[in-house]
């Protein structure tokens, strides 16, 4: 039975037959599930409601998937956003995530990889909210919670990224992405290593995720990303934070 610490996670699929497959496989991993079929009542439940993740259909009757991305992100309570999108449909990917999901799956999908992608984003958000002396310990380079190289200031604890004077918006994986280089400056990552430190197990073959979010990722806190001042290419090999100031 669920409990006050089970994920709660809202299936909003306008596929009856699938969202009802996905909530039975969801349940027996032990998480507590909802389910809307329309961009409607998703959203609806959506804000009434705190869930800790929300498997988003793109292709939604009314209120559309993108709208909802975006509304759900427009809120104070982060939840973390699986979208499921076409085959087709590299666009709509690529504007959802820049709109904030942490993730996306490509129709049609196995339920055992659904499982591994809920897993992995759940663990990973947990270990990025646990208690500051956790996170501190596990962040050599973090002091009061916090990182500064040359303008760039990450505050670790309110997931806040300032340059200079301006705030950085970023979205939960592009965050978790640069906390994990800047806890480590100078060291070098493989794109496997990174997924596996940041998507967790299940993301192997996925190697363009990485690449991709490197670049929005890039351009949003580099002045020039075409001459990165912070996230470096190491050419052959991956990518690494600048080495400390």
């Amino acid at each position: 039975m669920p409990t006050s610490s089970t994920p709660r996670i809202l299936i909003i699929e306008d596929a009856r037959d699938i969202a009802h497959l996905l909530q039975l496989h969801l349940r027996e991993a032990e998480y507590e599930v909802e389910t809307a079929f329309d961009g409607a009542s998703g959203i609806e439940k959506a804000l009434a409601n705190r869930y800790d993740l929300v498997v988003l259909d793109l292709m939604l009757p009314g209120v559309d998937g993108l709208e909802i991305c975006r509304r759900l992100r427009a809120t104070p309570h982060y939840t973390l956003i699986l979208m499921v999108t076409a085959k087709d449909s590299e666009l709509d990917r690529v504007l959802g995530l820049e709109m904030g999901a942490d993730d996306y799956l490509t129709k049609p999908f196995s339920i055992r990889e659904l499982l591994a992608r809920v897993k992995a984003l759940l663990r990973r958000n947990a270990a990025l909210n646990a208690p500051d002396e956790e996170a501190d310990g596990d962040c050599p380079s973090a002091h009061s919670d916090k990182i500064v190289a040359g303008e760039l200031e990450i505050e670790l604890s309110k997931r806040k990224v300032s340059l200079g004077k301006e705030e950085v918006n970023l979205t939960a994986k592009e965050f978790d992405l640069l906390h994990q280089f800047a806890c480590h400056p100078g060291r070098v990552y493989t794109r496997a290593q990174l997924l596996d430190n940041v998507w967790g197990l299940g993301f192997e073959g996925y190697e363009h995720t990485v690449n991709s979010h490197i670049n929005r990722l890039r351009g949003k806190i580099e002045k020039d990303p075409a001459h990165p001042q912070y996230l470096l290419t190491v050419w052959g090999v991956g990518y690494k934070f600048r080495d400390g100031d």
